[in-house]
């Protein structure tokens, strides 16, 4: 068989972020029933299913197919059930009842993209090589980055990389997109990232920044092209109905927007009684994991349990 599951299974090994410190903090039942709502590659799943016995069960979400063949492969060996649903996790409450329960032990969210998605070339998630400029994490979503640089006014566009990068060049950034645009269609995502630079009047990282100057806008691109926000924030609402007195509730963020969301949904539900927060500060990676794994860099991770 073979498909583009095929290109990204020899490309970069997705390492699961603050896996380490995830299974430190949480202690599952043998019986558990755990959602990864982001199964990727099965790196956590991985982890915590082997502390489940048969009785055990994960239920692993995730929009890409390929993603959901590498976790199958990855998980075959483990003496848990394991069932894959290919949902957004903004529906996991139909996911967790189509997969007949009602209430779960543990509920993960790794809210990164990963490695493989990034280098596949039908993705166009990155400018580091030159791709369509697609940004879809699920297929079947009807929009692309493509149709959304080509297409959208200069206002429409510069609020979406003000609100979803933070870039405040956005209103620059935004009419560069445009005047190109009216010469040549937007395709490629190193045209793209080409234009951006040249809007900010920078080639490539500054001194000083790790940061690509196109970063900004890619991210808050992808983010409106999956609703990536409206997403957690139905995540963050339907979880304490589905987590068991004593459930935990972990979130891996990577960027401010998200975490911001977490950290009010959690705060919130503490306010109501109905969640103890684990985690005072988020835990970060430490230096040796950002040394092993650089895309860990930016990551957060937040724990509530349920009351």
């Amino acid at each position: 068989m073979h498909n583009d599951f095929e290109s990204e299974s020899s490309s970069a090994e997705h390492i699961p972020v603050l896996a380490k410190t995830l299974t430190g903090q949480i202690n599952l039942p043998q019986d558990a029933v755990m959602v990864d709502a982001t199964i990727g590659h099965g790196g956590h799943s991985f982890l915590f299913g082997k502390t489940l016995g048969p009785e055990g069960v994960i239920i692993g979400m995730d929009v890409d197919e390929n993603s959901i063949a590498r976790a199958r492969l990855k998980l075959e060996g483990l003496d848990c059930k394991v069932k894959f649903i290919r949902e957004n996790f903004s529906r996991i409450s139909e996911a967790v009842s189509s997969a007949g329960f009602e209430k779960v032990d543990f509920i993960l969210a790794d809210l990164g993209v990963c490695s493989a998605q990034l280098v596949n070339t039908d993705r166009g998630l990155s400018f580091q090589s030159n791709m369509p400029l697609d940004m879809r994490l699920d297929n079947r979503l009807g929009q692309t980055a493509e149709k959304v640089v080509n297409n959208l006014d200069e206002k429409s566009l510069a609020d979406i990389i003000y609100q979803y990068g933070e870039d405040r060049a956005s209103r620059r950034i935004a009419r560069f997109i445009v005047e190109y645009r009216n010469h040549q269609a937007i395709k490629s995502t190193g045209q793209l990232a080409s234009i951006v630079c040249k809007a900010l009047g920078k080639s490539g990282p500054g001194r000083g920044s790790k940061i690509h100057p196109a970063t900004r806008t890619f991210q808050a691109l992808r983010i409106f092209v999956n609703d990536e926000l409206k997403n957690l924030e139905k995540l963050l609402n339907s979880a304490p109905k589905l987590l068991k007195a004593g459930g935990y509730f972990a979130i891996i963020s990577f960027h401010s927007l998200e975490d911001r969301l977490v950290k009010q949904s959690f705060k919130s539900n503490k306010a109501s009684d109905i969640y103890r927060i684990l985690t005072k500060k988020p835990i970060i990676p430490s230096k040796e994991e950002i040394a092993e794994n650089p895309r860990a860099r930016s990551s957060k991770l937040r724990i509530a349990q349920k009351l």
